[in-house]
């Protein structure tokens, strides 16, 4: 059987709960290009950025007809991740298109 000791276990217990953070959001940015085929375009944010046909089309005339466009807001890692992923298909098929992150 446990002994009892005065003043063990006797008051009120305290937690202290950490609040965790969402982590920050980067917005993922396709610039336009003179070379990079509106096609090409828009099978990249199908296959990479999961779009439906309509979406990207839209993002791909808003590119084209103001420089640069929204594909999408993501943590950071996953904008790098698709970032490099843009470059490296873009390169594999001999265009310069390219995109960037910046903060939402």
């Amino acid at each position: 059987m446990a002994e009892y000791v005065p003043g063990l276990g006797e008051g009120v217990a305290t937690e202290t709960r950490e609040q965790v953070k969402p982590p920050p959001m980067f917005r993922v940015l396709m610039h336009n290009d003179d070379y990079t085929t509106m096609d090409f375009v828009v099978a990249v944010l199908r296959t990479v950025f999961h779009k439906e046909p309509e979406e990207a089309v839209r993002i791909m005339l808003n590119v084209h007809e103001n420089g640069v466009g929204v594909c999408g807001v993501f943590t950071e890692d996953i904008a790098a991740t698709k970032i490099s992923t843009v470059h490296a298909n873009a390169q594999a098929n001999g265009f310069p298109l390219r995109c960037s992150m910046e903060p939402a």
